[in-house]
């Protein structure tokens, strides 16, 4: 398996191609969201941390609900818990739309994680519509995702929102 910095259109298919198989033999969600985070983690060279968020599904009383963290790979995160009104993962849940910053630095939303991080593209995951999630992709280079990787990004969320759409039937 060798990374790349930018996905061709073929490099694109073939990525798209081996998450379809992926999806097919996940066992559950989980599964599925830690396959994902592995696959682009290690085919994409400028994808330094890529991890997926849900949405708490039954918060406190009188609390409204969070971001947990979910399947990730890339080195550990002080951000277990996001607040929906923090951050570009908040502010990706809370509007439904794919957030894409080019750098972190310019962005007063930015929860730093890593000095290393440069660039973030933070993509909802929709369940009959409604956010349920999210797909959070740091690189430590700025500029780092293009229209293509904004496509490739915005598929996986939706094979993931699928799959949770099919197992809550």
């Amino acid at each position: 398996m060798t990374k790349t910095t930018m996905p061709t259109a073929s490099k694109t298919e073939d990525i798209k191609k081996d998450l379809h198989r992926v999806a097919l033999a996940a066992t559950s969600s989980h599964h599925l969201m830690s396959e994902v985070a592995k696959l682009l983690h290690e085919r994409m060279l400028k994808y330094n941390w890529v991890g997926f968020y849900m949405l708490e599904q039954a918060p406190p009383a009188g609390q409204p609900p969070v971001l947990l963290l979910g399947p990730f790979q890339g080195a550990m995160t002080p951000h277990t818990r996001i607040p929906l009104n923090q951050g570009i993962c908040g502010a990706a849940a809370s509007t439904g739309k794919t957030v894409v910053v080019d750098d972190v630095s310019k962005d007063s939303r930015y929860l730093a994680c890593s000095v290393e991080t440069k660039s973030e593209i933070v993509v909802p995951v929709f369940v009959r519509g409604k956010v349920v999630g999210e797909l959070d992709i740091d690189s430590h280079f700025p500029s780092a995702f293009t229209a293509a990787d904004r496509e490739l990004v915005e598929y996986c969320a939706s094979l993931v929102g699928k799959h949770l759409e099919t197992s809550r039937s």
